[in-house]
C-alpha cells in the first residue's frame, strides 16, 4: 500500500509542479515494473505510455539470482523535456481520474431502473 500511496504523491507533485519529471518517472516506473514485472500497474498505463514512448529503455532487465524470474532495474537518464508537456497531459488524466470503491452497477441493473423510472413517472 506504500507503495501506490508513493505514487500518488508523485504524480500529485508533479502536477503541482513539486516533482521532477525524473522523480515522477523513477517512482512511476518502479511501481509499475516493480516485484519481478508485477508491480502495481493500477492507472498508471497512460502515464507509462508515455515515458516509454519519450524514454524507452527506462528499465534494464536483469537475471535474479534470488528467485526465478528476473530483476528490474532503472537506467538513469534525463527525462526529455519535449516530452513533459504529454506527460503533464497524461499525469492529469490519472490523477483526475475518479477513484471509487463502489463499482458501476452493470448493464442488467441499469435497465431495470430505466424501466422502472419509466413506469413510475
Amino acid at each position: 500500500m506504500s507503495s501506490a500511496t508513493s505514487v500518488n504523491d508523485a504524480l500529485s507533485g508533479y502536477a503541482a509542479g513539486r516533482v521532477t519529471a525524473e522523480q515522477l518517472v523513477a517512482q512511476v516506473a518502479a511501481a509499475y515494473y516493480g516485484e519481478g514485472g508485477r508491480g502495481t500497474r493500477d492507472g498508471l498505463k497512460p502515464v507509462i505510455d508515455v515515458i516509454e514512448r519519450a524514454h524507452p529503455g527506462i528499465v534494464e532487465l536483469s537475471s535474479a539470482s534470488d528467485k526465478p524470474g528476473f530483476a528490474v532495474r532503472l537506467a538513469e537518464r534525463p527525462f526529455p523535456r519535449r516530452f513533459e508537456s504529454e506527460l503533464r497531459q497524461a499525469v492529469a488524466s490519472v490523477v483526475t481520474l475518479p477513484q471509487s470503491p463502489v463499482p458501476r452497477p452493470g448493464l442488467f441493473i441499469r435497465l431495470v431502473r430505466a424501466i422502472r423510472k419509466v413506469f413510475s413517472a
